[in-house]
């Protein structure tokens, strides 16, 4: 019993790690804050400010309550590993201890998540790389794997843009990920990924090489933050379709955004609603030079140390093998797995999480 007493005492000390790392003292003050703006009359005069503040009372109630949830486990967990009955009740505490152990390094995560916009819905993009219709059919795959993790954490998705591939597949698929923590989450996914397998396409069976892109973008909803005159932009507007090239609208709904000083073009045609459409195409733009300011950051930061890393295919970040093995290993990190097929399913919790502690430490 005494080592049963010893592991509460530790997750205990990691509770309390935990509870300084994610600031939950000062967002309990926030907390108070929050809750007095709510509950004013006017408060949800600004619905675009409203939104935002209830999100983040919502969060940070969510974070503080996690933490007290632990602590009351913890607790209940030693008054059980105290009583006169203890030795009966061994097996269940060892399960609940084992149980919240998981519970609490899941929890960690999120103390990795400190980003100017990690809290923010995201932006995925996957295009297909080297290998034609291989390849295609390489970003459908992706395209499904990150739909289910998505679902997995009960984000809602939605298509914005896909070019469908020649023979199968798809050429390129862009998708707006809404959730709090997703862009936090999948920031680390974006990279080249490399796909090893026999052919479904070649009556041979050959043993093939696919290469697909993923790009990740946060959402910034905010004009303030990045101020786009309206001279740099050239609209236009067209008919969307499905993705199946049915069911064409007789409506203009779809838009098709150029921004004139770098030549970034944006598409975007999955709402019914022509000015939604603007405001995704705007949101997916602002990303888009939000990550030209950042990389333009990292090369001054890189000429600074002398370093210099090419960003071109063979720099891929995970390879996926399905032939002559099974494997699927993350490049940066060295985490791996035996079982492609439930990566392929969504599974991505174990890579995500080495990606941001790796990217943190470094």
């Amino acid at each position: 019993m005494e080592s049963i007493l010893q592991k509460i005492d530790e997750l205990a000390k990691q509770v309390e790690l935990l509870k300084k790392k994610l600031k939950v003292d000062e967002k309990r003050s926030q907390i108070k804050l929050l809750e007095e703006e709510v509950s004013k009359p006017d408060f949800w005069k600004d619905q675009i400010e409203a939104q935002k503040k209830t999100k983040l009372l919502a969060l940070y109630q969510s974070e503080a309550q996690e933490v007290d949830d632990f602590n009351q486990k913890l607790v209940s967990l030693q008054d059980l590993a105290n009583s006169q009955n203890s030795i009966d009740l061994l097996p269940d505490l060892q399960k609940e201890i084992s149980e919240l152990e998981v519970q609490i390094e899941k929890a960690e995560v999120k103390a990795y998540l400190s980003g100017k916009y990690d809290l923010s819905s995201a932006i995925v993009s996957i295009h297909a790389g080297q290998g034609g219709t291989e390849a295609m059919d390489w970003v459908q795959m992706l395209e499904r794997m990150y739909l289910r993790y998505a679902e997995s954490k009960r984000w809602k998705v939605d298509i914005v843009d896909l070019i469908p591939g020649d023979e199968a597949g798809i050429k390129s698929v862009t998708m707006t990920i809404d959730g709090s923590f997703a862009y936090g989450y999948l920031k680390g996914e974006k990279g080249v990924h490399r796909l090893v397998r026999q052919s479904p396409f070649n009556a041979d069976k050959l043993r093939q090489t696919s290469f697909a892109l993923v790009e990740v973008l946060p959402q910034i909803e905010e004009v303030g933050e990045l101020p786009i005159p309206e001279s740099d932009l050239e609209w236009e507007f067209f008919r969307a379709s499905s993705h199946g090239g049915q069911n064409v609208q007789k409506v203009s709904t779809a838009v098709r955004l150029k921004h004139k000083p770098t030549g970034i073009v944006i598409t975007s045609q999955s709402e019914r609603y022509q000015e939604r459409n603007r405001e995704i195409a705007l949101n997916l733009l602002r990303g888009k030079l939000w990550e030209i300011q950042e990389e333009e950051k990292q090369k001054e930061k890189q000429n600074l140390r002398g370093e210099h890393k090419l960003a071109a295919w063979g720099n891929q970040i995970r390879s996926y093998v399905l032939h002559p093995y099974k494997m699927v290993k993350d490049l940066r990190t060295e985490y791996e797995v035996s079982d492609p097929f439930s990566v392929l399913d969504g599974d991505l919790d174990g890579f995500i999480d080495a990606e941001l502690k790796r990217s943190t430490v470094g």
